[in-house]
């Protein structure tokens, strides 16, 4: 998801000590916090590391049980929640409840889960027969958590309370435009869990965020742009922090020849258009088959001339960062000087810190618009021979976080070609809200999971333990070896590894670890 580590024009003034937060709609000041400096930071992450011993010191049922008091609290403010987020980012008052009720389930997944997902388990110890082989999973410590603006609530919680449910601490650092719904969540938690400093917030720009990711923090976990992504973990590698980056986007959806034409539209249109385009997993690129690509453009015309922006029944709401809107226009610009034509919008599209959707065609790969992240309500189509080639230029980019393809045969191949960490076939944007899928991208797109089994993982240091259960014939681990030792491994590969019943054997026992 791109996203700034310095003060912005939309959302935040800075007055060297305090940022004055903006909403972007209406341009009024509605809070503020203070810039925390290093020392501060490290000093939150020092409480963090005390409150990170008492939670693991607890059991699991217990933890559990917490997590569940601060899901319930925060259920109960949903509408407080849901009106911060509204007016600190800008997005429609149904969007805003929607994302808290995504956070939600993924806390409630996330505690449900934990105990099985991170419960130790044997695996086979392969040669060494008279072996025991175990592998457990334990917390890391103090996570460092930093945030966007664009999903202020659902995206930090992604990391969030994987990280607690795994037995860890959490220093979270919101957006500088965003801080405020960060300061809530924190606030709910201390009020609910008996652990103080369990969850801190820390809030000011790129220098607090480059002072957390150069703490002592056990892991950092980013979710922003790629720009900002390399500075993150240049801070990390002076302690040799790991990171999980989740990182930007340029997402294409696929239309194959065989495609329900209507609902593909329908959803490349709320995909390329949903918080005004702001979405690391927002659809940037289509790729339309020729046999339906006229059908497929004459709907999403349509479709986007009814879009309602601004107002309490908007489908889209405002540009969070007005800086954004300088690079949607250079990017329309840039695509309509190599000859595409807007059918919708254009490069005057905007009033105030409200864009209006714009819908190009006749567009080339060698464009902005289909290489760069725009981040905006865009939707740039071109028209392929089939879905096959358009898998084939949907991979040719340096991004790979989600994709989506419609069709009916051999979709589920395509989607498999297809180079991203991601794919949602006959929809859009689904895997971000099933809680138990891997959430990640490859490329430029970052490394890392978030949610899921592999997101509590993600929080832990995996552990492999070896027990001896009993003496062996011939000891490998030792120099007191018998004569004919060599001989006898000898034989012994060729009865284990030369194929017939033994390997029929091993597969089987494989099988029950």
């Amino acid at each position: 998801m791109a996203v700034t580590e310095s003060s912005s024009t939309t959302g935040a003034t800075d007055n060297s000590n305090v940022i004055n937060v903006l909403n972007p709609s209406t341009g009024e000041v509605i809070g503020s916090v203070p810039i925390h400096s290093e020392a501060e930071v490290n000093a939150s992450v020092s409480r963090a590391r005390q409150a990170a011993q008492d939670w693991q010191a607890l059991p699991m049922p217990a933890r559990k049980s917490e997590l569940d008091q601060w899901r319930h609290a925060l259920a109960a403010r949903a509408d407080d929640l849901a009106d911060l987020i509204h007016r600190e980012n800008g997005k429609p008052r149904v969007d805003a409840i929607v994302e808290v009720a995504m956070a939600l389930n993924h806390l409630q997944h996330a505690t449900n889960r934990a105990a099985k997902a991170l419960a130790p388990h044997r695996v086979s110890p392969g040669i060494l027969a008279n072996f025991r082989a175990r592998i457990s999973y334990h917390p890391l410590g103090v996570i460092g958590v930093i945030g966007p603006w664009n999903y202020p609530i659902f995206t930090p919680m992604g990391s969030i309370a994987y990280a607690l449910a795994a037995g860890n601490a959490v220093v979270f650092k919101p957006s500088e435009l965003t801080p405020l719904i960060g300061r809530l969540l924190a606030d709910i938690a201390a009020r609910t869990m008996s652990v103080p400093n369990l969850v801190q917030v820390v809030t000011g720009g790129g220098t607090t965020g480059a002072a957390l990711a150069r703490s002592a923090v056990d892991k950092v976990a980013f979710t922003g742009s790629s720009a900002t992504g390399r500075k993150v973990m240049a801070a990390a590698s002076e302690n040799l922090t790991p990171v999980l980056m989740e990182l930007g986007g340029k997402d294409p959806l696929i239309v194959a020849g065989d495609a329900d034409v209507d609902k593909a539209a329908e959803a490349a249109l709320f995909g390329a258009l949903s918080n005004a385009g702001q979405a690391c997993i927002s659809v940037e690129r289509a790729y339309v088959a020729n046999s339906v690509y006229d059908q497929f453009v004459s709907r999403v015309v349509d479709g986007a001339k009814r879009i309602r922006i601004g107002g309490e029944d908007a489908d889209i709401g405002a540009m969070t960062r007005s800086e954004q809107i300088d690079i949607i226009r250079e990017h329309i610009s840039d695509a309509l000087d190599k000859g595409a034509r807007a059918v919708v919008g254009g490069v005057d599209t905007v009033d105030g810190n409200f864009v209006r959707p714009t819908v190009l065609v006749d567009v080339t790969a060698d464009m902005k618009i289909m290489q760069e992240e725009t981040f905006g309500p865009v939707l740039p189509i071109i028209e392929v021979q089939d879905a096959e080639e358009g898998v084939r230029q949907a991979n040719q980019t340096d991004f790979g976080l989600g994709s989506s393809i419609f069709g009916t045969e051999r979709v589920r191949e395509l989607a498999d070609r297809i180079r991203a960490g991601m794919t949602s076939i006959n929809s859009v944007l689904a895997y971000s809200a099933i809680p138990s899928l891997p959430f990640g991208g490859v490329g430029e797109s970052g490394f890392g999971r978030i949610h899921g089994d592999e997101g509590l993982r993600e929080f832990t240091r995996t552990k492999s333990t070896v027990e001896q259960r009993f003496a062996s014939p011939i000891d490998l681990l030792s120099f007191n070896l018998p004569a004919n030792t060599y001989d006898r491994v000898r034989s012994l590969i060729k009865r284990l590894y030369g194929g017939g019943v033994v390997d029929r054997a091993s597969s089987m026992i494989s099988k029950l670890f």
